[in-house]
Order: structure tokens, then sequence, then C-alpha cells
């Protein structure tokens, strides 16, 4: 994966053989800028996660951050450290939510978001995004017994969301174009969601169709919930960063291409999504088209 850091080295290096030896411990900081300039000061990367969005980003019993976005984030992070020639750098965790986790990016209070975010044009208009990491879309989980198939049986009734997600978007969307008289609730995340149609506090939980999944595995509560209806929304996933900063998005964007020319895509891939999790659970949910010509395009071997 050394390619993605060449252009920055050399660039480095050249500075340095060029300027006086009293200029040399300043010059990368000149030379580099944003968010690489940032770590470079700092020594530290923040990856901002999500504490129940399994498999993407949520905490072990420990407490500790791990999932798919997180283990592509960490690669992001490698990346960086050889881009500034520190390879030594620390990765530091903040927790953010749907609704706290643009502020956080823009803020600097975080330099990646490592969770299950959306690619949207109006997302784009205040962040980045890496290549697409994930397909999916929102559906509803309801209770097995409760005969509801599809949003129009919810006519009246109450469902809950995650504040700040586009499953709220979509619901409300839905929920006015054919006046089924939908009471939109909301929740910060997604486990306080859950437990609010667990305590029957709403008739449906919406969120995208992989959460839902995730959410009846990590409770093992598959007896009891289902997930149903058509697609309510479309949902590409990526890694957020700080947008006009384009020597960190070739950053990303070289860290995506390493993986997939690698096959670590297909790897990582495999692991929180075929084979049982580090915490135990098991989705077994192959690799659809989509994004399998995504990693293709990236450059993943045939």
């Amino acid at each position: 994966m050394r390619r993605i850091a060449s252009t920055l080295i050399l660039a480095v290096v050249a500075a340095l053989v060029a300027r006086p030896s009293c200029a040399q411990d300043d010059a990368p900081l000149r030379l580099l800028s944003g968010t690489l300039a940032k770590v470079h000061k700092s020594g530290v990367v923040t990856l901002g996660y999500r504490e129940a969005s399994f498999p993407f980003s949520y905490v072990d019993a420990g407490g500790d951050p791990l999932g798919y976005s997180i283990d592509l984030c960490r690669s992001i992070v490698e990346s960086i450290g050889r881009a500034i020639d520190k390879p030594q750098l620390r990765t530091q965790f903040e927790v953010i939510t749907p609704e706290t986790r643009i502020p956080a990016l823009l803020a600097g209070k975080v330099d990646l978001v490592c969770g299950s975010a959306t690619d949207t044009a109006e997302r784009r208009r205040q962040v980045a995004f890496s290549p697409i990491t994930f397909f999916t879309g929102t559906k509803l989980m309801v209770r097995r017994d409760a005969g509801v198939r599809s949003i129009a049986n919810l006519a009246g009734k109450v469902v809950v969301v995650s504040a700040g997600t586009t499953n709220e978007n979509a619901i409300t969307l839905v929920n006015e174009k054919r006046k089924l008289g939908i009471s939109v609730v909301t929740a910060p995340d997604l486990e306080q969601s859950y437990q609010m149609f667990l305590d029957g506090k709403a008739n449906a939980f919406a969120s995208d169709e992989i959460l839902l999944y995730g959410q009846i595995a990590r409770h093992a509560a598959q007896r009891e919930f289902i997930v149903v209806g058509d697609f309510l929304s479309y949902d590409p996933y990526g890694i957020m960063f700080r947008r006009d900063d384009p020597q960190f998005a070739e950053v990303v964007q070289g860290t995506f291409r390493e993986l997939a020319e690698s096959r670590d895509l297909i790897e990582i891939y495999h692991k929180w999504f075929i084979r049982r999790t580090p915490t135990g659970e098991r989705l077994n949910l192959p690799i659809n088209a989509q994004l399998l010509e995504v990693f293709r395009a990236l450059g993943m071997p045939e």
C-alpha cells in the first residue's frame, strides 16, 4: 500500500534537501495541508464511531469500537501514517450519532466518520465521501404477529426512526405523499429506536434494512421480529471526511484502490457479513452485484 504515500513523501524529501538545515523540522507542515497537516502536528487520527450500528460500527462487551467501517477506517489510518511519514500514529475514538456526526467532522472533533452514513447530494454540500462501501435502503421492523407487511398497513400508527437519518426523510415523504397519517417519532440512535419499538411505544421501527437485520441478530430476536416492505429509499454508504481537502481525499481514495487490488476489500466484507463476527453473530449476507461492481471499478481482480 506504499503507493498512496509516494507523491507526498517525495515532495517532502525534495523540500528538505533544498532547504537549509535550520528549516528542516517544520518543512513538512508547510507542504502538507488540511487533515494531513493537522494529523502530522498532533500525531493523532480521531475516528467517529457509532455505539450500535452493527455490523458497521458498534462496541464489544468491553466498550471497544469495532465493525466493518471501523476496519476500513483503520486501513485509512495506516495510509495516513505512510503519507506523512509517521507510521506510529495514535488512533483516538469519539462517539457520534446521526445528528452529531457532521457537526463533529466540520468542527475538527473527528477526522473520519466510521459508521453507516448514506452518501447523498445534500450531504456532499458539507462533507466528502469515500468510494461506496455498502448498498441498502429503508425498510420496516415489525412484530411477527402484527400482520404488517408494508407501510400501508401502518396507517394511523406510530413509526420510530433515528433522528438525522435518511430513514426519517424517507418515512416522512412516503407518509405525506400517501396521506397515511403515521406519527413519526425519533430517538437519538439505533439502540434507543429499537428500545422504543421493543417497549411498545411504536408499531414499527424504520431504518436501513441491513441495520434492522443487525439489530435482530444482536438481540437474537429472530422469533419475535421481521423486516418487511419495499425499499422506501436508496442508501449507498461511505466513510465521511472533510471536503475541499485534496491531499486527504487522495489518501482515502488510494486506500480503497489498494484494498481492492489486493482483494482485502472482499476479505473485510466476508469478515463482517459472511463469517461469524468477532462478537459471535452471523449475518451470512453475500455481496450484492452493485457493490461487487464498485469493488471491481476500484481495481479488484476478477
